[in-house]
């Protein structure tokens, strides 16, 4: 069965290629496995780089982009589907919604307080679906060695390690989204 799979990354165009080739990778092996990408719906960045290699490949690509954002004229006109919310609060609930697993490839801030609050509720138990980190060149080791000083000093419960995986590329990645199984992951306060 094909999934819809959320991609969240940068929207920047000035990057170096590596990322673009990261971005690029995921969407065609997205694509190629018969799965879909659901993306922030613009032309922009590694966000275009992944969800037009998605296209394609022969994957669906559904793009969920704020008014603010689609005034820009940044919009994807390739999207299969394209989405039109209110604000970011509604974009990121619609993503959710329409997604079977998270992949965050590097990005700034959007990009991290998207995955983060995804991970975030994943902990309260609000969803229970596959949450994978690909870390590009070592571009997410300081947020994993955060995350492992947050275990270190008891912020958060060991168990709750298992909410997420990093991987080093695209093939990986799809991977665990393919084997994942919702194992009985505590709530933060069961």
């Amino acid at each position: 069965m094909n999934k819809n799979i959320c991609v969240f990354c940068s929207s920047s165009d000035y990057l170096p290629e590596k990322y673009y080739e990261a971005a690029k990778e995921l969407g065609v092996v997205i694509g190629t496995s018969g799965n879909n990408i659901v993306y922030g719906g613009t032309s922009v960045g590694l966000m275009h780089a992944s969800a037009f290699a998605t296209k394609q490949s022969g994957g669906k690509v559904i793009g969920v982009i704020p008014e603010l954002i689609q005034s820009k004229g940044i919009a994807s006109d390739y999207a299969d589907e394209l989405i039109v919310t209110a604000d970011m609060k509604e974009r990121k609930e619609v993503i959710r919604e329409k997604s079977d697993a998270f992949i965050a490839l590097p990005g700034s801030f959007g990009t991290l307080e998207e995955i983060m609050e995804v991970i975030t509720l994943k902990q309260l138990g609000y969803h229970s679906k596959a949450i994978v980190f690909v870390d590009v060149d070592g571009f997410y080791s300081a947020l994993k060695a955060q995350f492992d000083m947050q275990y270190q000093e008891k912020f958060a419960d060991e168990s709750f390690r298992d909410m997420y995986v990093f991987a080093e590329n695209a093939e990986e990645a799809l991977d665990y989204i393919n084997k994942y199984s919702v194992a009985k992951q505590p709530a933060k306060w069961d």
